[in-house]
């Protein structure tokens, strides 16, 4: 019975999070050269159209520089090693609430609820630690070369 219950992760991001946060591992992972969105797409297996809408958003907030043309492609703005993960996600998504509710809409007014001590200590510590790891520690970490995630 239990292979039959669909696993849904505690912790959980948007599609175009994602989507960045692997993108910018992927760029890390070749420096010194520009990426298509299509080469990025292939490598992510994900809609090149999103991918690119996802990029177009990372440009605006300075994380990723894209030059047009039929040389161009998108790079890193900053040395991997000066880029958190934090800054990617709350480019994409917005600034993190680490004392947020955790029901779309609360169910209680916040002062007795039973997991709000829990979740807000939950939430406290992710946002710690995708501000603390780099994008260059996903790669070292996943041991990845040239952007392989």
């Amino acid at each position: 019975m239990r292979n039959c219950l669909r696993r849904t992760p505690l912790l959980h991001s948007s599609e175009a999070a994602s989507i960045g946060l692997h993108a910018t591992a992927v760029l890390a992972g070749a420096p010194e050269s520009a990426l298509t969105a299509r080469a990025i797409a292939e490598k992510l297996s994900v809609s090149e159209a999103h991918l690119a809408k996802v990029l177009a958003v990372l440009e605006r907030s300075g994380l990723v520089s894209g030059t047009r043309g039929p040389t161009g492609g998108y790079r890193l703005a900053r040395p991997a090693d000066r880029i958190n993960l934090k800054e990617v996600y709350e480019a994409i998504d917005g600034p993190l609430e680490p004392e947020s509710c955790p029901f779309s809409v609360p169910v209680c007014d916040g002062t007795k609820c039973v997991l709000g001590a829990f979740f807000g200590r939950l939430n406290r510590e992710v946002t710690k630690k995708l501000l603390r790891t780099r994008v260059s520690d996903v790669l070292l970490t996943r041991g990845g070369k040239h952007g392989q995630t």
